[in-house]
């Protein structure tokens, strides 16, 4: 669904194809070093990179897109607040919405002028355009002020709720970061260690490597790693506002 929002939903099969590929190749490199206490945990974890880079780049084009929108909306709100004229709004402010928030704006200024004259459905259409909980609040305040124009000026609290929520994931992202690179370079200790071994002290490297007490102490680290990655992707995600 993130995909299709994007105009992307074709690359669906191409991820699951890149999927399928290295869930495989996981279980081959598995074998291939004779442990198979690994087999599940390599193949699992070859198989999310397809998604974890599908959704990293979602991730890119969401916050950019919601920087865009809350610069959009403050100028259209300003407009209209001037104007009492959506449509007019939209049109003079078209040519400083940056893309992809000009495309759907463009669609909305069709649908209400050549489209339908009826501007409360136009807002409706445009609302399910953005997946977005302070958007989806303006446009329902934006088709009460069709109704009740002195409403209008309650537009401008609602832009205001989009800078608040940037505001707060600024200062979590930035209590965050030193979490996150401190649990990744605890991984690369954990990965590193094994060729270190190898290094300094050859005995134990082939014990680690091809006894099954070993394999069974990679195949319990590698489950470890894998999933308190999970565990730390979901809860440094960004806060999203809800109605």
């Amino acid at each position: 669904s993130a995909l299709a929002s994007t105009g992307k939903a074709k690359q669906f099969t191409v991820v699951c194809s890149a999927s399928l590929v290295l869930f495989t190749a996981g279980a081959i490199l598995a074998v291939v070093i004779d442990n198979f206490f690994l087999l599940p945990v390599m193949s699992v974890a070859m198989a999310l990179l397809p998604f974890f880079y599908t959704s990293n780049t979602l991730s890119f084009y969401e916050k950019h897109t919601k920087e865009e929108l809350e610069t959009t909306l403050s100028i259209i709100t300003t407009s209209y607040v001037r104007s009492d004229d959506i449509l007019a709004a939209v049109n003079e402010n078209l040519l400083y919405i940056r893309p992809p928030l000009r495309e759907v704006f463009q669609a909305f200024i069709g649908d209400a002028s050549a489209v339908s004259s009826d501007t409360k459905k136009a807002i409706s259409n445009l609302k399910d355009k953005i997946d977005d909980d302070v958007f989806e609040e303006w446009c329902d305040t934006l088709i009460q002020c069709q109704d009740d124009r002195t409403l209008k000026d309650t537009l401008q609290p609602v832009v205001a709720k989009l800078t608040d929520v940037r505001i707060v994931n600024n200062e979590l992202k930035t209590m965050l970061s030193s979490v996150k690179n401190e649990y990744w370079m605890m991984v690369a200790l954990v990965v590193l260690n094994i060729p270190l071994l190898y290094v300094l002290n050859h005995d134990w490297f082939m014990t680690l490597m091809f006894s099954v007490p070993g394999k069974v102490v990679l195949g319990i680290s590698g489950a470890v790693m894998l999933i308190t990655a999970l565990f730390m992707m979901k809860f440094t995600k960004p806060i999203e506002y809800k109605r």
